[in-house]
């Protein structure tokens, strides 16, 4: 049965229900939110005073208004080159000039991807430069946040273009079991890059300086061995060159194992504060979230390949959208690319609420390892205030695109772990 003359609206029908989705969600979240806007609610009252959720609800509110333009536009965009015929043209284009070979495919996947993040980039400087800064978060200079996009696009072509060239030839070289050498070469990529990313990478963009010694270093590495959890390193990063929000994260496997701290992390918190923060962070890596998550993602990836494999033995998949039935792997990979997020759209309340799961957990056992559960609320409570968190979400919108619980969650089931 020739499905190319469906395929066509079932993949605008998609996209367009994802928006809809979207702003039905975003349009609720704003309604909760401006419910609560005239007082703080009792819940939160001795938490944040007046002036702070007053300016949590205005830049709520106008990240909202943001986001409705900026996903508006990308729905547009994508509609646009998906039904224009400039897809497919451009791909014969080049061929014609430079033939159809493997190179080739892959500088158009590459092109086309430079394409849509150019396309974004109005909306990157609108959102740094105009809403963070008008909300007092924004540090970074215009230098800075081209140099960071330059970067990124050398960071592209050096490790992604060739990873992307591989797979392309693999189809020719493993035959009709190209997507399992595929997806074993792309998830050796991904754990090399957990290894790889915090020695080469991370530095490339942010300075990196050993934490001094001191009462926090000592507090902090005796909080690793009373955890079972050592680190070579505990590192503090410029986050303030970009940023006022705030942060604290693990990197890397073994002896490459960090623990990295924002400096405005620091001056944000006082010591137990921090220690609680990272004991719920080492509480991922005991609990064993993090091979779970790594579990999930090879298995979403091996779903993905199988996926694009049974896609490329359908040439109406492509021929819907304009390319020969020769045209190979590349539109099909590409096709897959621009259409998977609104598919994984509606997934993504349950992934959520088991990355919620993972955060309670880490949370008791934060409170477990430091003797008490004051420290991470107070940690939680600041943060929640200096980074003007939505203290009312709606529980659809909460669902849909919080991957951490809100702070009056996190409380309650703190005070029902004791």
């Amino acid at each position: 049965m020739d499905l190319s003359k469906f395929i066509p609206g079932a993949a605008a029908v998609l996209i367009l229900a994802r928006f809809g989705a979207d702003l039905l969600l975003a349009t609720l979240n704003r309604r909760e939110v401006r419910r609560h806007a005239g007082r703080v609610p009792d819940a939160f009252r001795g938490t944040v005073d007046d002036a702070t959720y007053a300016r949590s609800v205005e830049y709520t509110l106008a990240r909202s208004r943001f986001s409705q333009w900026s996903d508006a536009a990308d729905v547009a965009v994508v509609l646009g080159v998906l039904f224009s015929g400039i897809l497919p043209a451009s791909l014969a284009a080049l061929h014609a000039r430079l033939g159809a070979a493997t190179w080739v495919d892959a500088v158009w996947i590459f092109g086309v991807g430079i394409v849509f993040s150019l396309t974004g980039l109005p909306f990157e400087a609108w959102a740094q430069f105009r809403l963070e800064q008008r909300f007092g978060f924004n540090t970074t200079t215009v230098g800075t946040w081209c140099l960071d996009r330059i970067k990124g696009f050398l960071l592209a072509l050096v490790l992604g273009f060739p990873l992307l060239l591989l797979v392309l030839k693999l189809v020719a070289w493993m035959g009709p079991g190209w997507w399992l050498w595929a997806w074993m070469v792309f998830l050796g990529f991904q754990i090399l890059m957990l290894v790889l990313a915090p020695v080469l990478i991370l530095p490339l963009f942010n300075k990196l300086t050993p934490l001094a010694d001191g009462g926090l270093r000592t507090r902090l590495l005796e909080l690793g061995r009373k955890a079972g959890f050592s680190a070579q390193t505990i590192l503090v990063m410029d986050g303030s060159k970009r940023s006022r929000h705030s942060n604290a994260f693990f990197t890397g496997f073994g002896r490459f194992r960090k623990i990295v701290l924002f400096d405005t992390l620091m001056a944000q918190l006082n010591e137990e504060e921090l220690e609680a923060v990272l004991a719920h962070e080492m509480g991922h890596y005991k609990l064993g979230h993090i091979p779970k998550r790594l579990a999930w993602s090879a298995f979403t990836l091996l779903a993905g390949f199988w996926v694009i494999a049974w896609l490329l033995r359908r040439p109406d998949f492509a021929g819907a959208f304009g390319f020969p039935a020769d045209a190979g792997l590349a539109p099909t990979l590409l096709l897959f690319g621009l259409l998977s997020g609104p598919v994984s759209f509606w997934i993504s309340p349950f992934m959520n609420h088991w990355s919620r799961v993972h955060e309670f957990d880490a949370d008791a056992f934060a409170a477990r390892t430091v003797g008490s559960a004051a420290p991470l609320v107070g940690a939680l409570r600041k943060l929640s205030e200096k980074n003007l968190s939505n203290l009312t979400p709606h529980p659809w919108f909460s669902a849909w695109h919080y991957s951490h619980p809100t702070l009056l969650e996190r409380e309650a089931s703190l005070a029902a772990s004791r």
